[in-house]
């Protein structure tokens, strides 16, 4: 092969192939594209590489290659569109000659074992729209985003797993994604606050802060987020009730459902990790769920009637905050739901019998709440499981064990005895009452007629 020196395309990715990438790769120097994905290749990735000046495209993803990436003289590599990285057991520092691939538009790091400061000069890489850095040990995350502000082409941006408990970049300065479409910095144990520079994103679809350490509101100016259609920052401390202003997201409230979105997304396989960041996994061409994700957090006040203006939703996870209240009848406005979730916290009164009319509910979990009354016996709700009923004692009906009849009887027998416990008191503070005022009596009489 090595003998095929106008070769221009190698491919051969999802193979069982092993071992590790030949020196001799350095002499197929009209290479252009090279694809060795989802093999099981091993070793360090060889100097020679950098022999194949042509290259546009490198694909070694989920491989097991290891070292680090300072034998590979990317400098010569003036060509490289796409450099993919994933899934491999590479580690060190990222080199300097890597930011010398000006032409770079697409690079993915995530999943390995990189580690320390991404350089300022990553901001050299003026054509890059994709970066994704997930599940590595980078530090800095502050220094990391105001190289990436020169970036003026990025659009998706995944930060997880990296920059471990640090503070999330609180600095107006960090500015120019004004292409940036999807945002993801989750499970980083980040502290602080919803950074205001966020509002300044104007042209962001998807945000994702989930799995962070993040406090305070949530903040005021998230609707001015005018493409944004999901937003999922469960996982967190936020505090303080559900602004109204979220409940004016434009693309919420839209009659579509699902947004179609540049499909060249989807070439980068970002659909892999959409799905492993969300139970709802939506697969219908270059289409993604509408998505409004504010669980395990300490949200507080009652669930706002506006909710019912969020049409579009198809993702609704309220869990595990202090709502309390009852559940708006406005909510079963939002037909196209496909889950919702708001267990765990403190509602009260009965399940809206509306709900029957989300014929597209997959997932329903309104458990460990104070609701009471009978569940609804038709539409989606009776097809659900008890568990997602538990921890609502004074809920009934015919997926529970509790009758309804037995259940409202209940009641009855709680005034009774608390009716007798008043007329037993009633009588013995009568008879004290009768005995000390005799007793009175009779000592006056004596006192006088004694």
């Amino acid at each position: 092969m090595i003998k095929l020196s106008n070769l221009l395309t190698l491919d051969l990715g999802g193979n069982h192939f092993g071992g590790n990438i030949p020196e001799s790769i350095g002499q197929l120097r009209s290479l252009e594209e090279l694809h060795l994905g989802s093999n099981n290749m091993s070793g360090e990735l060889p100097s020679t590489l950098g022999n194949c000046t042509n290259l546009k495209t490198i694909d070694l993803k989920f491989n097991n290659f290891s070292g680090d990436l300072g034998k590979v003289k990317f400098a010569t590599l003036q060509n490289l569109k796409s450099l993919d990285l994933m899934s491999n057991n590479l580690s060190g520092m990222l080199p300097e000659s890597i930011y010398s691939c000006r032409n770079l538009t697409a690079l993915r790091l995530s999943y390995n074992n990189f580690h320390g400061e991404i350089s300022l000069r990553i901001g050299n890489l003026k054509h890059l729209s994709f970066l994704s850095l997930v599940r590595n040990s980078f530090t800095n995350i502050a220094k990391t985003l105001h190289g990436l502000k020169s970036c003026k082409n990025i659009s998706v941006l995944l930060i997880g797993k990296t920059f471990m408990n640090e503070v999330m970049p609180q600095d107006e300065t960090i500015h120019g994604f004004q292409n940036l479409q999807h945002l993801a910095i989750h499970q980083c144990s980040l502290t602080g606050r919803i950074p205001i520079w966020l509002s300044k994103l104007t042209n962001l679809k998807m945000l994702d802060l989930y799995s962070n350490q993040l406090t305070g509101p949530m903040p005021s100016w998230i609707n001015s987020l005018n493409h944004l259609f999901r937003l999922d920052v469960s996982n967190n401390s936020l505090t303080g009730e559900i602004p109204i202003t979220l409940m004016q997201m434009p693309m919420f409230k839209s009659d579509k459902a699902a947004v179609y979105s540049d499909p060249s997304l989807l070439d980068l396989d970002l659909i892999i990790y959409v799905a492993e960041s969300s139970t709802l996994q939506y697969r219908i061409d270059s289409a993604w769920a509408k998505v409004l994700n504010l669980g395990k957090n300490k949200f507080t006040g009652v669930i706002p009637q506006e909710i019912g203006q969020l049409k579009a939703l198809l993702f609704l996870d309220l869990s595990s905050n202090n709502f309390y209240g009852v559940i708006p009848q406005s909510i079963c406005d939002l037909t196209n739901l496909q889950q919702l979730d708001p267990s765990n916290n403190h509602l009260t009164g009965e399940i809206p019998a509306a709900l029957e009319i989300l014929r597209f509910l997959s997932q329903f979990n309104i458990s460990y709440n104070d609701l009471e009354g009978p569940i609804p016996t038709t539409g989606q709700l009776s097809t659900f499981q008890t568990s997602s009923f538990d921890g609502n004692p004074k809920l009934c009906g015919s997926l529970l064990i509790r009758d309804c009849s037995s259940v409202e009887e209940a009641p009855m027998h709680i005034i009774s005895a608390k009716e007798c416990s008043t007329k037993v008191i009633f009588a013995i503070a009568f008879g004290l009452f009768f005995g000390v005022g005799v007793l009175y009596d009779q000592l006056v009489l004596f006192r006088y007629f004694g």
